[in-house]
């Protein structure tokens, strides 16, 4: 008889819109690709006016503006060919997860805060 193979369970596909705002972006996907064309995990986000100071797991922080054009929104939005921060020990799911995100200009999640009211 033959054995039966476990199907792998194929990710769920996963749409934002393209010009949605870069802070709300961050907080979402908790991904930082450096310049260096490493991907680090987002250890914490404190949004200070227009800008944040961003700490990631592997121990750095720094500042960035909210930009919708900026390097970082352009390398999230194409996935450009990046390493991962072995320091920062981000999971295998939150890279497949992100691995299937797709932004659209005109479909998609807009990243819009819910009101608490009723």
């Amino acid at each position: 008889m033959p054995e039966k193979v476990p199907k792998k369970k194929k990710e769920r596909k996963r749409y934002y819109r393209k010009r949605v705002e870069f802070f709300r972006l961050l907080q979402k996907m908790k991904l930082w690709p450096s310049r260096k064309r490493i991907l680090h995990g987002i250890k914490s986000i404190e949004i200070v006016g227009k800008q944040a100071i961003i700490t990631t797991h592997c121990g750095e922080t720094f500042t960035a503006y909210n930009s919708k054009n900026s390097r970082v929104a352009r390398h999230l939005r194409n996935k450009w060919d990046m390493q991962i921060c072995r320091a920062c020990n981000i999971p295998s799911w939150k890279i497949e997860k992100f691995k299937a995100t797709r932004f659209s200009q005109s479909y998609g999640s807009n990243l819009v805060e819910k009101d608490s009211e009723g």
